[in-house]
């Protein structure tokens, strides 16, 4: 899309159901997520051509995605396993894959506190630590809300924001605030 015309100046043909697309500024390089063919396809957007598609291992469903460009590492929501997914930038493969509440969706990255944060409608934040690059571990399942899909990360107060959709089984438009 060309934002000065609003005009669609091409268009990629993924044959899936894509998860949340993230730009890399490190690489240069636009990640997606084909959740129904479990591959993580990489896109060049000085050319706009799909130049490489990786399998995602174990993870099945690879909707939701956070990078952590310094370390190289993509990390996965499968939502059809409940698995978290931590995929190489580098070696182009996963190498961990961690178990999340269920119905896993947006999952967000605090790099100040290295913690990845996976929010789920069976009304919990999974929260896991990045010991380093390559090992990582699960410090809980917060409770939350059920159909809390979504958050953010403040990156100076590592405060975790998620939208309520529903309280007590009623519409609700309301902002969880967490403290990590």
């Amino acid at each position: 899309m060309d934002v000065r015309t609003d005009r669609i100046v091409k268009r990629l043909h993924v044959d899936s159901e894509t998860g949340m697309p993230q730009y890399d500024l490190v690489a240069k390089k636009i990640y997606v997520n084909l959740q129904d063919k479990n591959i993580f396809p990489v896109i060049d957007p000085m050319t706009d051509e799909v130049v490489g598609r990786y399998a995602v291992g174990q993870c099945k469903g690879n909707h939701g995605m956070t990078l952590d460009a310094e370390h190289r590492r993509a990390f996965l929501a499968c939502e059809d396993n409940n698995l978290m997914t931590v995929f190489d930038l580098e070696k182009n493969q996963p190498i961990a894959f961690l178990p999340v509440a269920d119905g896993p969706d947006v999952i967000k990255f605090d790099a100040g506190l290295k913690r990845i944060y996976v929010a789920c409608y069976s009304g919990a934040i999974s929260v896991f630590q990045m010991d380093d690059a390559n090992h990582y571990r699960k410090l809980e399942d917060f409770p939350a809300p059920k159909r809390v899909h979504s958050l953010a990360v403040d990156p100076e107060t590592h405060r975790v924001y998620a939208p309520e959709q529903e309280v007590d089984g009623k519409a609700a438009a309301r902002m969880a605030v967490l403290r990590s």
